[in-house]
């Protein structure tokens, strides 16, 4: 530590002593020494010297007390007097004006260079400056270590929280990644301090540290390695979702037998003999985000993969749970600046099971709902589910002469026949819907049936056009 009076009073061969009964700042560090014969160095000084001086521009008892004074309100921590120049003792005026303000008075011997004493303090700064610089490397490779050594961020925060005698939180946009203690609570500004840890996104990531706690500059070397960390943590999981997301797909389109499903899936850590359930996914804005961003913790042990440009999340559940989760996925990717949609599978064994769960949860996530629930056994996803079916092209022929008519013509043939489906084959309620005529809707019916040679009001053609527009939405979604 750098030296105080107290230990400067008592340092051999300097014959220093104490003139005088103030004692209130012996045992302050002294911040440096200052030597002056100045009537105001005031503006020389920052706060916390020893100031020397001989006296020989303080002749009379008031210019003494003025000296005092100006020190005392300049911060010094106390007045080194050398004696045997202008004074052969130290002036008794001074010495009661700084028994008053309580500043110590040092008596200096003429023998005693005052170097000497700037030296001793200027040697005391550096030592402790080293042995600061010592425990400073010492932290660094105990923070690196608990890298190193596979501990990952909540042992390295485990050591950084001890290190600065606080609490630490880690939190990427408004999600919580990490807490030193359960009884932490949600970071505040009055009460806590942030410090930005890098991460190629802006304020993606922030570490917060609890008043009051002491920085010896670990902090900044913390960031750094938490940014790395952070970093390597998000490649690691694109890599396992690119891997997780070549099974998926291939147990998707049916391209496995079932022994070779399950092996494959068993190597991404799909256990396909119980039940799992498919979370999907699915962001136009943002899908680029999906690939590496965190999971909430509710989710730890589930298995993610990228199909496509979506997210799957594979987890272990009989479907009571599914919602929840679900909407915990939702709340945690708004949290990190991802606006997406969720839907939910249901839940089955075998991969053919997976399968199925994986084509609900699609035809779920259309619907746009920030989470959507499966509804009833969907033909729909039956038929998409299956590779010998050419139910793209089939949905295409039926209503893609809609679609081109709606384009070259500006009018909602497709809108309307969506309605009209949706509400029960009802004119009158579509008109309603719409704010149409009537007899607008019953002709654009009519150019419906002669467009696509299905017409809405016969059921068997009512149920391939229905088909083909849900085929249409899940294709587009």
């Amino acid at each position: 530590m750098a030296l105080t009076l107290s230990a400067l009073l008592s340092a051999p061969g300097l014959g220093l002593s104490l003139a005088g009964s103030a004692t209130s700042t012996l045992e302050r560090e002294i911040a440096w020494v200052a030597v002056t014969e100045q009537e105001n160095p005031a503006m020389f000084l920052t706060g916390g010297e020893l100031v020397l001086t001989t006296g020989v521009r303080q002749r009379t008892a008031e210019e003494q007390r003025r000296f005092v004074r100006v020190l005392q309100r300049a911060g010094a921590v106390g007045i080194g007097f050398g004696v045997g120049l202008g004074h052969d003792t130290v002036p008794a005026a001074l010495v009661a004006e700084a028994n008053r303000w309580g500043l110590p008075v040092i008596e200096v011997p003429y023998q005693t260079p005052f170097i000497a004493l700037g030296k001793l303090v200027a040697d005391s700064h550096s030592a402790d400056h080293f042995a600061k610089l010592e425990r400073l490397i010492a932290d660094h490779q105990v923070l690196a270590r608990s890298l190193l050594t596979g501990g990952g961020l909540p042992e390295l925060l485990k050591h950084l929280g001890g290190m600065l005698g606080t609490e630490l939180v880690l939190t990427q946009f408004t999600a919580e990644l990490y807490s030193s203690s359960k009884d932490a609570g949600a970071p505040t500004m009055d009460r806590w301090v942030p410090f930005p840890v890098p991460t190629g996104r802006r304020d993606a990531c922030t570490l917060w540290a609890k008043k009051p706690f002491d920085d010896s500059g670990i902090v900044g070397y913390a960031q750094n390695l938490i940014s790395i960390e952070l970093n390597n943590l998000t490649k690691q999981r694109q890599a396992q979702r690119a891997l997780a997301g070549q099974v998926m797909a291939d147990v998707v389109r049916g391209a496995l037998d079932t022994d070779e499903a399950s092996r494959r899936l068993a190597g991404v850590g799909v256990n396909s003999t119980r039940r799992n359930v498919v979370l999907l996914a699915e962001s136009a804005a943002h899908h680029k985000n999906l690939r590496g961003t965190t999971l909430p913790a509710t989710l730890d042990g589930a298995v993610s993969a990228m199909v496509d440009h979506d997210l799957v999340v594979v987890v272990e559940d009989d479907g009571g749970r599914a919602p929840k989760l679900a909407r915990n996925l939702a709340d945690h990717l708004v949290e990190a600046g991802i606006h997406a949609t969720i839907g939910i599978g249901g839940s089955y064994t075998k991969p053919n099971g997976l399968r199925w769960s994986y084509f609900e949860s699609k035809e779920a996530a259309a619907r746009g709902l920030e989470v959507n629930e499966p509804e009833r056994l969907s033909l729909t996803s039956l038929l998409l589910s299956s590779e010998d079916v050419p139910l793209a092209d089939m949905a295409g022929e039926a209503i893609g002469p809609l679609v081109r008519f709606d384009k070259q013509h500006g009018s909602e043939l497709v809108h309307t026949l969506e309605a009209y489906l949706n509400l029960n084959g009802s004119v009158a309620a579509v008109a309603d819907e719409l704010s149409l005529h009537r007899n607008t809707v019953r002709y654009r019916l009519a150019q419906i049936a002669e467009l696509t040679g299905y017409d809405p009001a016969v059921t068997a053609d009512r149920v391939q056009l229905y088909l083909a527009l849900a085929v249409r939405r899940v294709a587009r979604a």
